[in-house]
């Protein structure tokens, strides 16, 4: 950070300075190409680019790397995410040449190994968690949410049961789930209410779950980092309604080789191959989220061995994120399930022992044993008016990635923690310390935590203002006259 200048690399140019110079095309026999282009695309001016030496260039990126935090940089302790570490051998595995030339329109005799590898990890997350099948199609966790309520809703066109018009989601849910429902056409989401220990409340799921119900979405473990011990009365409960139950399987770092969501009476579920197994989405993506389906929903996906089926919902291209997809079937066949249950194990007992170290720093809402990951709330009122976001903010001045915080809504001011199972004792001992010391802070000097982050370059960011004024680009340029160049 102490390198970086804070200019954009358009302000450290000097005109004649270059890192490339190109062969003199004047000593060239070049075959003139006519290419008509018509005149109004044409450019009327030098391309807007940056005059800069190899060095200075070099100098410019890398100093901006380092201004990153990341899994392979910082404790990132990103609760609901998901952030482990990627294993580095899964990302060279991936990205052979073998893999990146692939194309899926090629004879299916030079796809053979592709073939195999994907029907081999099918069969090994069959295994895993309890389905018969699974479709790879699916890019992300919020698009395999998509993929398995058009399920459900061909299912009970199928059936004649089109009246079904309702979606239930835990009031701890992930937002995806509710803007997943409306965008397949149900026409309304309900709520079910958490009891005092963090799970469902059985009775309000009884009295709202009815003749309209097509769905129930569940997290289990939930938003909450709480295992739903009452996961069989609550499938009975939906499946005597005649209604699906779906697994969103956001959390599935904590039951790998544990727990299987298809003995607990779900019918379909979604997998974040992206959190749960190597490749973190940290930047965006690419995700992949793969849905797992019981038998007699078999025939509502696609399956990569087969032609398009009549009846399939098919929401990408091909195959999906393919290089997700073989990072993860690397980890699972690196680890095996003994391993992949010991990840978890460790999981649950990372999230545990940090949970005990923090839960009379920061109020702890709910006390339930977690799993993988659990929620804090931060006491303003206590803390001469230091919010959850102060929090947030001086942590980055430490060296940690902030947790996810507000979620979930019910929890208010939360903080979501998640150490994974890659974290050393060492690493968590120091972030409860790091806890303890800003909650000392907020007592006797509130004002820093509501100045923080003042180590970084850029300092507290007005963030609403930031959400509805955005600046997009560099502020000269909007004045410049400079043209073909776009960020």
């Amino acid at each position: 950070m102490k390198n970086y200048d804070g200019k954009t690399i358009f302000e450290k140019g000097r005109p004649g300075r270059r890192a490339f110079f190109p062969e003199d095309l004047n000593k060239r026999e070049i075959r003139q190409i006519e290419v008509n282009i018509p005149n109004k695309y044409l450019r009327k001016s030098d391309m807007f680019l940056p005059s800069m030496s190899e060095r200075e260039l070099a100098e410019h990126f890398i100093n901006l790397s380092q201004l990153n935090m990341s899994v392979d940089t910082n404790f990132y302790p990103l609760g609901s995410c998901t952030m482990k570490y990627n294993p580095k051998i899964n990302e060279k595995i991936s990205s052979q040449e073998f893999f990146r030339n692939l194309h899926p329109y090629m004879d299916k005799r030079d796809l053979k190994g592709l073939m195999y590898i994907l029907n081999d990890f099918e069969s090994m997350l069959c295994s895993m968690f309890g389905f018969d099948a699974f479709t790879f199609q699916p890019a992300a966790g919020a698009h395999g949410e998509l993929t398995a309520l058009i399920i459900a809703k061909k299912y009970f066109k199928d059936k004649g049961e089109s009246e079904r018009d309702t979606v239930i989601v835990p009031d701890s849910s992930h937002g995806t789930n509710p803007a997943s429902a409306f965008m397949c056409g149900f026409e309304r989401v309900v709520s079910v209410k958490s009891n005092e220990k963090g799970e469902i409340d059985l009775i309000d799921l009884e009295q709202k779950c009815n003749s309209r119900t097509a769905c129930v979405m569940i997290t289990n473990p939930n938003t909450l980092g709480i295992f739903e011990t009452k996961i069989k009365e609550i499938a009975g409960i939906v499946h005597k309604n005649g209604a699906l139950l779906y697994c969103d399987g956001a959390n599935m770092n904590a039951l790998m080789g544990i727990a299987r969501p298809g003995d607990m009476g779900f019918d379909f579920m979604h997998l974040n191959l992206h959190k749960t197994f190597s490749s973190p989405h940290g930047g965006g993506g690419p995700g992949s989220g793969p849905v797992g389906v019981k038998k007699f929903l078999k025939k509502y996906i696609t399956e990569f061995l087969e032609t398009q089926k009549e009846n399939a919902v098919s929401v990408k291209a091909f195959w999906g994120n393919l290089s997700v997809i073989i990072k993860a079937y690397c980890y699972v066949k690196m680890l095996g399930f003994g391993e992949l249950k010991n990840s978890s194990v460790l999981a649950v007992l990372n999230a545990r022992y940090l949970m005990e170290k923090l839960r009379n720093v920061f109020v702890l809402p709910y006390k339930s044993p977690c799993m993988h990951e659990f929620v804090l709330s931060v006491n303003p009122s206590e803390l001469n008016g230091v919010r959850t976001l102060d929090i947030a903010k001086a942590l980055i001045d430490r060296g940690v990635h902030p947790p996810t915080v507000y979620f979930p809504l019910i929890v208010k001011e939360a903080i979501m923690i998640e150490p994974t199972e890659t974290e050393t004792k060492e690493t968590l001992d120091n972030f409860a310390s790091i806890m303890a010391e800003l909650k000392n802070m907020a007592k006797e000097q509130p004002q820093k935590l509501k100045d923080a982050p003042c180590k970084t370059p850029v300092k507290r960011l007005d963030e609403v203002y930031a959400a509805r004024k955005p600046v997009l680009c560099w502020k000269d340029f909007l004045n410049s006259d400079k043209q073909g160049f776009s960020v």
